[in-house]
């Protein structure tokens, strides 16, 4: 559709490539153009670290704030408890109240570089829906809120009967999940005046049964908003590399490896990662990205330091921008690589080349390394490997050792 926003926040998700679907764009950009709108996004504890996948939520979060907006960071204590159902095959592992208190610690580290939490108006808040979910009453909740859901509308959600028409089983615990995260968008109008929730498309059906049960209720009238699900052009779920999940935390991803994961965008993909992950201007997002040739991988460039930068800072994107320029131009070993450790005493009989290669984060699995080393796409010191049975002993870590996956992933292994 043509429309033309009159707030700052809905021209930048239709400008950008954020917005895939709205429950009523004209009503929301009204209300954002008027005065502070409190929106919130909802992130489940299901690890240590959300990953790059994430990152288009956050992002959205951070321009909701930069626009005049309050950002709310739901962190889903109670939900998490559920497992959203949403598009899986299967049902998910259930975690300890323990374990869930302990992700979101690891969780509440990646906002921080881009929202600012506080007491003001436009200030960030962290909110956890165990506060309202760990002590409803079953019946009472069944009574005054389960009553307004429809079973067969429930059921016709394409999350939901995706799942039954692949004849896979979907838990009674699941099915409430639903409920549960209307729910919340309930809980936050009532006690932040949350006006618009927000999540990737494959929420909107979640999204929407929250607008209708705050609107039934309470008769308040809220909004959803939802971006694309992002693949990468070659048809790739975004927040994936070789290596397995891109996590945004540090200690799980280091920023030489997250700096490199962006400098690989596909050739296709550069233009709209700016926009996205960026605040670079639209022109130049859209002058980088049709860069051709050699000269595509100086926008690269651009994008690495820009995302690595609003994340790990400024230093850690040009020390990894630097680091790169050592190994890839000059052939040396560069400072800020990832670095596998290992012990003497695990090299009595020597390391296995397939081992040592998992453990360095080149390969997600001994298979995927014995594949690499017969495809020619190993190296050791910059030498071919051709033995996926070679053993790596003392000796040969005298000094750092690099290993090398393909022509632009490497790793250090060095004696502790």
């Amino acid at each position: 559709m043509t429309y033309h926003p009159k707030s700052d926040f809905m021209r930048v998700m239709m400008t950008r490539g954020y917005l895939a679907d709205c429950t009523d764009y004209q009503a929301l950009d009204e209300a954002l153009a008027k005065g502070v709108v409190p929106g919130y996004i909802g992130f489940d504890a299901t690890a240590k670290s959300l990953h790059v996948g994430s990152l288009i939520q956050i992002m959205m979060l951070r321009w909701l704030q930069k626009c005049g907006g309050k950002p709310i960071v739901l962190m889903g204590g109670g939900t998490t408890k559920v497992g959203d159902p949403s598009f899986r095959a299967d049902e998910r592992p259930l975690l300890t109240n323990a374990q869930i208190d302990d992700n979101i610690a690891g969780i509440k580290r990646a906002f921080s570089p881009y929202v600012t939490f506080g007491d003001g108006a436009t200030d960030a808040v962290m909110v956890n829906n165990a506060e309202w979910l760990d002590d409803l009453n079953y019946l009472g909740f069944l009574r005054d809120i389960g009553k307004h859901f429809s079973v067969n509308r429930m059921l016709s959600f394409e999350s939901v009967k995706s799942r039954l028409d692949r004849e896979q089983s979907l838990s009674f615990l699941e099915f409430n999940y639903m409920i549960l995260q209307a729910y919340d968008f309930l809980e936050l109008n009532r006690r932040y005046g949350c006006l618009v929730q927000m999540g990737g498309s494959d929420q909107w059906g979640n999204i929407v049964n929250g607008v209708d049960l705050t609107r039934r209720v309470i008769d308040h009238e809220v909004y959803g908003l939802t971006s694309p699900l992002l693949t990468t052009s070659d048809g790739k779920k975004m927040g994936k590399s070789q290596s397995g999940a891109v996590w945004l935390n540090a200690d799980m991803y280091s920023p030489y490896e997250f700096w490199q994961f962006w400098r690989n965008t596909t050739d296709a993909d550069v233009g709209k990662f700016l926009k996205l992950y960026t605040e670079l201007p639209l022109e130049e997002c859209d002058r980088l990205g049709a860069l051709e040739g050699s000269a595509i991988n100086d926008a690269k460039i651009v994008l690495a330091n820009a995302v690595t930068g609003l994340l790990h800072g400024v230093e850690a994107a040009l020390a990894a921008e630097a680091t790169a320029r050592e190994v890839f131009e000059k052939g040396g070993v560069g400072n800020d690589l990832p670095t596998l450790r290992v012990l003497a005493s695990e090299l009595s009989d020597g390391l296995g080349i397939v081992q040592l290669f998992v453990r360095a984060g080149l390969a997600a699995t001994g298979k995927d390394a014995k594949r690499l080393i017969q495809e020619g796409g190993a190296r050791m010191n910059d030498e071919l490997v051709t033995d996926a049975g070679l053993r790596v002993g003392a000796g040969m870590l005298v000094e750092p050792l690099k290993l090398t996956a393909g022509k632009k992933r490497h790793a250090l292994v060095v004696l502790d």
